[in-house]
């Protein structure tokens, strides 16, 4: 699972390791939490890259209520393509949600200790997603809402020693074509694998992260030995 996470770069790291187009108010912190606005990164009807804040939690367009999102921040790679809330979006509706990190928590005994996931050079990173806009039919002026969800599969390595599951992150190669509408799904599922690259590090965190009212930079910094692969 992935419930929290956090993303602090600049606008020009974005446009420069993401060939982004434009780039909306998007939402930014130390600890982003489901239902909050995340900053995501969709290809426009032109075809260009364009990041967006969208509320994280999807849901689908057949909901009758958009709280069935509280329940839908994450969706599993092995069934995505398959489940009733995910595989439309899945088909034509995939985005990338941009993080500087993610957090994860390894229990000890009775205690869970955070953990903060981040690449050791500091770069943004991008978790596959799926999107999706919902209206209130039953609304006589309808809101139209904007929600994400992020990809979850196994354990890379580094990972497996924290947790059982870990978002789906894609390196720059297989961008467009994730974000393509008409891409097969037969070629895109081999891409819901975890992530093999170098550069991670999972940083031992205090606990003010397990209060999502919590913000700052120093949720981010190391509370003991940084962990390698």
């Amino acid at each position: 699972m992935c419930g929290r996470f956090a993303f602090y770069s600049p606008d020009d790291a974005v446009v420069r390791l993401f060939d982004v187009a434009e780039m909306t108010d998007v939402g930014s912190g130390y600890n982003l939490a489901p239902t909050q606005l995340v900053p995501v990164l969709r290809a426009s009807d032109t075809g260009l890259r364009r990041v967006d804040g969208l509320r994280w939690g999807l849901v689908p367009f057949w909901a009758k209520d958009k709280a069935i999102g509280n329940r839908m921040i994450n969706a599993r790679a092995e069934t995505v393509a398959e489940k009733p809330a995910f595989r439309q979006a899945f088909r034509r509706r995939r985005c990338l949600v941009l993080a500087n990190g993610f957090y994860e928590w390894k229990r000890l005994g009775d205690k869970k200790q955070p953990y903060y996931i981040t690449r050791e050079d500091g770069e943004p990173f991008a978790m596959a997603g799926l999107w999706e806009s919902w209206r209130d039919r039953a609304a006589t002026d309808p809101e139209v809402v904007e929600t994400c969800t992020i990809i979850t599969t196994t354990p890379n390595p580094l990972m497996a020693a924290i947790h059982q599951r870990m978002p789906v992150i894609l390196d720059p190669s297989p961008v467009a074509e994730w974000l393509d509408p008409g891409a097969a799904v037969e070629a895109l599922t081999p891409l819901l694998r975890p992530y093999d690259g170098d550069g991670l590090v999972a940083v031992p965190v205090g606990t003010s992260v397990n209060n999502s009212r919590n913000q700052g930079a120093e949720l981010i910094e190391p509370a003991g030995a940084v962990i390698r692969a």
